[in-house]
């Protein structure tokens, strides 16, 4: 049981969140597909707090063919407005269009390279320990996820600011922003 154990901060009480904190967020993830999924709901955060999506990702998967990049770059005009109409995910429709374009960047990248790769290569495959003591010493973003963002943008990819894309390095477990004081930091379970 897992509820008296020390974590950061910002987890709430809220179940989701904490399965989340304790089983993904700072994880190393270097599946190209779940990734692809991971970059997009981070973009769907943008201007929203990230239980928001969290808690609507079941739904994203629905409505997005579970991420299958192959698929949303089908998706048709019609399919785009019952989006719009849909309460269960964010009905912003530069955020929809977003997963669609990022969906063909996605697709032209993996004709190169593996989509793991090409993300993974600007940390040169080796996750950032950070060991911050509190969270106001945790950056929004830093050198390496402004490199991440232009990289993604000039592969076209939209909502990939440098802050999306730390919360993004930190969620996928390039960066681990993990308190020294959370059980979840590599320190503590060793």
């Amino acid at each position: 049981m897992t509820d008296f154990l020390p974590r950061c901060p910002w987890v709430t009480d809220d179940t989701t969140y904490i399965q989340y904190h304790d089983y993904e967020w700072g994880k190393i993830n270097q599946n190209s597909q779940s990734l692809f999924e991971l970059l997009c709901l981070e973009g769907q955060q943008a201007g929203l707090s990230w239980i928001t999506i969290l808690k609507r990702r079941i739904a994203y998967r629905e409505c997005f063919y579970h991420f299958d990049a192959k698929q949303i770059v089908k998706m048709s005009e019609k399919e785009i407005f019952s989006l719009m109409q849909d309460s269960r995910i964010i009905k912003n429709k530069l955020k929809i269009l977003s997963i669609i374009q990022n969906a063909k960047s996605y697709l032209a990248i993996q004709k190169e390279q593996s989509f793991s790769d090409f993300l993974w290569e600007i940390v040169g495959y080796e996750p950032i320990i950070n060991h911050w003591e509190d969270m106001s010493q945790v950056p929004t973003q830093t050198e390496l996820s402004e490199q991440l963002s232009k990289k993604l943008k000039k592969a076209g990819f939209t909502f990939v600011g440098p802050t999306i894309c730390y919360a993004f390095m930190q969620a996928c477990g390039m960066v681990n922003d993990h308190l020294i004081t959370c059980f979840c930091h590599p320190n503590q379970i060793d």
